[in-house]
């Protein structure tokens, strides 16, 4: 009975911060400078004051700000996202047809920088003045100190004149077939360059962060005693140590998430990379209100879900947390 009402009071929890933050993206959304009708008519190279008016009480644009606020929760609360000003389609439908190449991208960025910024990081705390641990230190700095815009380019010029040995650009090839083995390894084909470049710098943090950890936790009493014990030191590592390392390191990947999500929008901007950050850019540039929020949405509800699925992963490593 209180696990289920932890769970509820989580549940509660969550949904009161999406709602807020659906409230304070529309009304910083709105407080942009710029006018959806007046972009759109730049578009379309022109429109009469009569015309852009009629699509002003269309869009619900006349109205004043706090009726805009209500009438678009009660929509949401529905499960209604609008109507692209741009795409003229479903927000829903626009996202749920990017969201797989976000989703790809981003988890195949943040499992990657986890699973070898930990490795790194532990092969460095094993002898922490050795040669190996001294370059894995210079080599996670650089990856911290890169921005991810400017990464990203880098590779795109190094691989796109240099040596051309991997796609600069899109998710498929032109010539795809669209099925089969074939297809899937066109697509991992072009995921090379923006996973690395978007998991480069959380690579960087990971590895750091997981030898500081692992520094600290090998100078712990109970350690020592299992190595007193006559433990291997492959099981004192692995099995002892890393264990109680990857509290901070499991932290810092779920309160990230987030930031994946927005380093996404430049990752996808550079290669052309069909997800919610090239939707958000180009929904940016021409205004488009409904698609802005909707983007937004989606972020919110992955980070917030993030933040939960780390309390239970949190779970799965310490018993201790349980207890509580």
């Amino acid at each position: 009975m209180r696990f289920f009402r932890q769970l509820l009071s989580r549940v509660l929890q969550a949904l009161a911060l999406v709602l807020a933050v659906v409230v304070l993206n529309f009304i910083l959304v709105h407080a942009a400078p710029g006018d959806p009708v007046e972009t759109i008519a730049g578009v379309s190279g022109g429109m009469s004051p009569e015309l852009m008016a009629q699509l002003r009480l269309q869009y619900g644009l006349d109205k004043p700000l706090y009726v805009q606020l209500a009438v678009y929760m009660g929509k949401v609360l529905s499960g209604d996202l609008g109507y692209s000003y741009f795409f003229n389609l479903p927000v829903a439908s626009l996202i749920g047809e990017r969201v797989p190449a976000t989703l790809l991208l981003v988890l195949g960025a943040v499992l990657s920088a986890f699973v070898m910024g930990t490795t790194l990081g532990v092969l460095s705390a094993r002898k922490p003045n050795g040669v190996l641990s001294q370059f894995i230190t210079v080599l996670s700095m650089v990856g911290f100190a890169a921005p991810v815009f400017w990464m990203g380019i880098m590779l795109v010029i190094l691989f796109a004149s240099v040596f051309p040995i991997l796609p600069v650009a899109g998710m498929r090839s032109i010539d795809s077939s669209g099925g089969g083995i074939a297809d899937v390894l066109d697509v991992l084909h072009h995921l090379v360059l923006p996973t690395f470049t978007l998991g480069l710098v959380y690579l960087a943090q990971y590895s750091r962060l997981s030898r500081a950890a692992m520094l600290d936790v090998l100078g712990a009493d109970f350690i020592r005693t299992a190595r007193a014990k006559g433990l291997a030191d492959r099981v004192v590592l692995y099995k002892h140590a890393l264990r109680n390392a990857l509290l901070p390191v499991v932290t810092v990947l779920g309160l990230q998430f987030g930031n994946v999500m927005a380093g996404a929008i430049l990752v996808e901007t550079v290669f052309n990379w069909p997800g919610l950050g090239r939707l958000a850019f180009e929904s940016v540039l021409r205004r488009d209100y409904p698609t802005i929020l909707g983007v937004l949405l989606f972020a919110s509800i992955v980070v917030v879900v993030m933040n939960q699925v780390t309390d239970m992963v949190y779970r799965l490593i310490d018993p201790r947390i349980n207890a509580q």
